[in-house]
């Protein structure tokens, strides 16, 4: 009969509607990177990481002074001076008349890239020696592990300064030597998530199919430790960074001519009552990039746990 209108109507849930997806599906990755975004501390640590970063890339590029000493009237004229002929300086000027604002930024540029190429070094031997070793298992794991707590057993900076004694000063020697230690403990973690997902049934099935040793490892197993890599390697760039600016204080970091951050700390240090913002800022830049990169890879330690996950 047109026009009928029933005496009742269902009010409950719609059946079609509440089986919809509501929420797009959304990756681990994409994930994780919403919920670091989210976090107001992360966004401020990456925002100072970021203006770090591209300072130390060009200040020393677009900047007209020099940072190299030269000996010339002109510039014994302009020794830890703020403004001399005509030219303002910041921070002032060294003991050989450089601008400490380009210095320091120069030396900040030569401390990251030791920082991450020795991390990066460690990432690769870390990976595939802690990858081999959770994989195999048994005697090979044995034989390997206790290799790694032998060289764990001997204080890091002990070698590294042995390491730097015997070799010839520069930015690789540093590199070498931080790597020659710094990766056991990515082998560890590595070895240790291995352990955990060979056991997996995307693994077995790898191996039914024929997979070698070598392409279970580099495609099926590290890609899913990336997640725990990640974090450890964003936390261990603050320590490549204070070993370098240690060493470099101590008179074995970089070569003269070339600076870093400690050896700019090292020259404030020995003119601190006289000029002190040649130790302070310095100093300061090295603590405010190691806070950073710590409080970061915090974020991201929470980011990337699915325990934490909403």
């Amino acid at each position: 009969m047109s026009g009928y209108q029933p005496d009742f109507t269902w009010v409950g849930p719609d059946r079609e509607k509440s089986e919809e997806i509501e929420a797009p599906s959304v990756s681990f990755w994409r994930d994780s990177m919403r919920r670091l975004w989210a976090n107001k501390t992360a966004r401020i640590c990456l925002g100072f990481l970021l203006i770090i970063i591209l300072m130390a890339i060009f200040v020393p590029i677009l900047s007209p002074y020099s940072t190299k000493a030269m000996n010339t009237a002109e510039n014994y004229l302009k020794l830890f001076s703020k403004d001399s002929l005509g030219n303002f300086h910041i921070f002032g000027t060294d003991k050989f008349g450089r601008d400490v604002w380009v210095r320091l930024w120069d030396g900040t540029r030569v401390s990251l890239i030791i920082a991450f190429a020795a991390v990066a070094v460690n990432f690769a031997l870390g990976a595939i020696y802690g990858g081999i070793a959770g994989y195999f298992g048994g005697l090979v794991d044995n034989l390997m592990m206790r290799f790694v707590e032998i060289l764990d057993g001997i204080p890091y900076l002990i070698i590294i300064i042995l390491l730097m004694m015997v070799m010839p000063r520069g930015i690789m020697t540093i590199i070498i030597a931080y790597a020659t230690v710094g990766w056991t403990t990515m082998a560890r973690l590595v070895r240790g998530q291995v352990m955990q997902l060979k056991e997996q049934e995307f693994i077995l099935a790898a191996k039914t199919l024929g997979c070698s040793a070598s392409r279970t490892i580099g495609r099926h197993l590290l890609p899913n430790t990336l997640s725990v890599v990640i974090v450890n390697m964003t936390l261990s760039i603050p320590g490549a960074i204070f070993t370098e600016a240690f060493l470099s204080y101590i008179g074995l970091g970089v070569p003269i001519p070339q600076t870093s951050l400690g050896i700019m700390a090292s020259d404030g240090a020995q003119v601190y009552m006289r000029e002190p913002q040649m130790l302070i800022v310095p100093a300061l830049l090295i603590c405010i990039t190691m806070l950073s990169f710590n409080l970061l890879g915090d974020a991201l330690r929470d980011a990337v746990d699915p325990k934490l996950r909403r």
